[in-house]
């Protein structure tokens, strides 16, 4: 049954629970036995709401009141408990809460304009106005076989309806791209034999190191793992490597999530000789490019497997312009980059978060057990009024209670932590894919989709979730104790005609959450084959300009202008420029380092097949280590890629410059710290 849990005022907290609490058996009451007494009325109340929920679950002698769904049967209800009596708290909270007025509004979708919001999204927008755009030209000669015809698939639907409509003329597909064949195609980039640094390499193979998952989240979460290990690999896009339509995507009627940790496999990523990239290692102008790819390529990969890409459409989203909760999280972070420039998590967040980590990551029950219902309503009021000033006393605040200010600020989000928009394909990545290594793929393309203060917000939250289980020991809570108290937090939201589907299982929701923690580390990854594109994307944007230069009437007529003097060979678009005394030619292999903040500020470096970003480092460092400042010796120092086919990249110091190098030779180098 569905069931609405209203505060005092309009706003709508929806959830869909599998059955009616009267109906569903089996249900044990060790969780009200685990739970600490309280103290105060409310969590009397809170403990006395769940002692009845648990009476009532534990009836088995009444059937269920309709068949289960396929997810529905995932979990047994025993090891739901948690889940529901975190929903009930939530409720609690909100009838406890101010009136506040509804923030998200949902519109029906009129038939061809989501394929036309989809277009647009994916940067594609040049195919809906007619315009020649470079960077929609430049994204489509980069897409591969599979990529190609989702947007071939979309924008066909897209043209078919305005026809039906009597709209204006719609330019064929044929006519763009100047295709003659009678079922037109995208022109779509080789797969197989692309490098994952984008630029294949003649004549070299790519020598793999493999990096195990439990080396980057070492939580203790992987003992008594299963001793096979599965492989992932970045070079090649996820819908091209599905060369057979799995069968039985969804889970059969009888399966059933494990909930113990060691029920989720092992994998390891193949690292190449260009290492690895995190979100954060390459410029913003890049991540744009690399969530219009995203979205195309996840898009490819649920046609691939059959599966139906749902969004939610939402017409308006408010908040709040100040404060702290319930206020944009990018208006949040205007507000605080005032006061600390580049900030990419919002203070109150950041505060809750180290105030647990410091104190709470031992409490037993740490999330699951409430704090004070009245306690946290004051907590809230006395932090609206006294964070800025910087006159809140932290010393007064209990775990719980903390834990409680965390959750409330997540669920009071305008817009969800994991936006309303992709919701619906967080549910269906589960729920019609049975295999742990395709839903894994499939959040992979989702975190990279989410907006940059979402997803470093998101990045903050799990990093703390990972402490948590990673004190088990301690605080008795492990990872599905920890997925089933955060997914209600995440995964229900206000707002007028919310999506009921996207809370048809509570055992979904919280594989999501187990999922997110675990793997983590993997996620924040950027695929290698999305850089590749970007790098491609770069290149053919850099090849329009040029190309439209040569034709604009104003640079002709200064070129006839010109005719008549000495001019210098004009140097190629990205081309490194140095100083003058820098200026003779820098022979093949060779690379010059810039490192602006140490004594010696440039280097020349000559490169092998062996030398690491690292080692490039190390000789910096040593050359420096008397000449530099104190606050430069304390600095952790990146080598950075920067111009060329590419905005700006990190790299990771296990890289093979060599490699990199020959994948970008008109970029700068330049030992500058990492961005935080």
């Amino acid at each position: 049954m569905s069931m609405e849990m209203k505060d005092s005022g309009s706003v709508v907290l929806t959830a869909y629970h599998p059955h009616s609490p009267a109906r569903i058996p089996g249900i044990e009451q060790s969780f009200v036995q685990d739970i600490a007494p309280g103290h105060s009325p409310s969590s009397r109340k809170s403990l006395s709401r769940c002692r009845r929920i648990n009476r009532m679950l534990s009836n088995e002698s009444v059937p269920p009141a309709f068949s289960r769904s396929n997810s529905q049967a995932s979990m047994d209800s025993t090891s739901m408990e948690d889940f529901w009596c975190e929903v009930e708290s939530i409720k609690e909270s909100r009838e406890d809460g101010p009136e506040e007025a509804m923030l998200l509004e949902f519109k029906p979708a009129d038939e061809g304009e989501l394929e036309a919001e989809w277009l647009q999204d994916v940067g594609l927008s040049t195919l809906i106005s007619g315009t020649e755009e470079e960077d929609g030209q430049a994204l489509l000669s980069t897409l591969t076989r599979t990529q190609a015809a989702a947007v071939q698939k979309r924008y066909n639907t897209y043209t078919q309806t305005l026809r039906k409509k009597n709209k204006h003329t719609v330019r064929d597909v044929r006519d763009i791209f100047g295709t003659s064949d009678s079922s037109p195609t995208f022109e779509t980039v080789p797969v197989s034999p692309v490098s994952s640094n984008g630029i294949q390499l003649p004549g070299q193979k790519p020598v793999w190191k493999s990096v195990s998952s439990k080396s980057c989240l070492d939580c203790g979460i992987d003992k008594g793992s299963p001793s096979i290990t599965e492989e992932l690999s970045y070079d090649v896009s996820f819908s091209e490597s599905i060369t057979v339509l799995p069968k039985n995507q969804e889970w059969p009627k009888n399966q059933r999530f494990k909930k113990e940790d060691s029920a989720l496999p092992k994998f390891v990523v193949r690292k190449s000789r260009f290492g690895l990239t995190e979100v954060g290692d390459l410029s913003p102008e890049d991540m744009k490019k690399i969530r219009y790819l995203s979205l195309i390529e996840l898009t490819a990969f649920y046609d691939a497997l059959g599966v139906e890409l749902k969004r939610n459409r939402v017409e308006r989203v408010r908040g709040r312009e100040n404060g702290l909760f319930g206020v944009p999280l990018t208006v949040l972070l205007e507000n605080d980059q005032k006061k600390v420039p580049g900030i990419k998590v919002p203070l109150i967040f950041q505060k809750l978060l180290l105030k647990l980590e410091e104190t709470g990551l031992e409490t037993e029950g740490i999330l699951r057990v409430p704090g004070s219902a009245s306690r946290v309503k004051n907590l809230h009021q006395e932090l609206e009024a006294k964070f800025y000033e910087d006159a809140f006393d932290w010393d007064q605040v209990r775990n719980n209670d903390a834990a409680g200010l965390l959750k409330m600020f997540i669920r009071e989000l305008p817009s969800p932590l994991f936006t309303v928009e992709y919701l619906p394909a967080f549910i269906t990545l589960v729920e019609k894919i049975s295999k742990i290594k395709l839903q894994l793929q499939a959040l992979h393309l989702l975190i990279m989709l989410m907006p940059e203060a979402n997803r470093d917000t998101a990045k903050a939250f799990l990093q703390f979730l990972k402490k948590v289980v990673a004190n088990e020991g301690k605080n008795k809570m492990n990872l599905w104790n920890v997925s089933m108290i955060v997914a209600p937090n995440l995964f229900i939201y206000k707002g007028k005609r919310a999506n009921q589907q996207e809370m048809q299982a509570a055992a979904t929701t919280a594989h999501i959450v187990r999922l997110l923690i675990r793997y983590q580390d993997i996620l924040w990854t950027v695929p290698s084959f999305l850089i590749s594109q970007v790098r491609k994307m770069n290149e053919a944007a850099m090849n329009n300009s040029k190309r439209q230069l040569m034709f604009d009437k104003g640079v002709r007529k200064l070129l006839r202008r010109k005719t008549m003097e000495r001019e210098r060979p004009e140097r190629p678009e990205g081309a490194v420029t140095f100083p003058p005394y820098l200026q003779p030619d820098i022979p093949e292999g060779v690379i010059r380092v810039y490192a602006p903040l140490h004594s010696k500020v440039s280097m020349a470096i000559q490169l092998n097949s062996q030398t690491k970003a690292k080692d490039i480092l190390a000789r910096f460092h040593c050359e420096n280590s008397r000449g530099s400042s104190q606050n430069v010796r304390g600095q952790i120092q990146s080598l950075h890629e920067i111009g060329g086919n590419i905005g700006q990249h990190c790299l990771d110091p296990d890289a093979f410059m060599l490699d990199v190098y020959r994948a970008n030779p008109q970029a700068e180098w330049v030992i500058k710290p990492k961005a935080s």
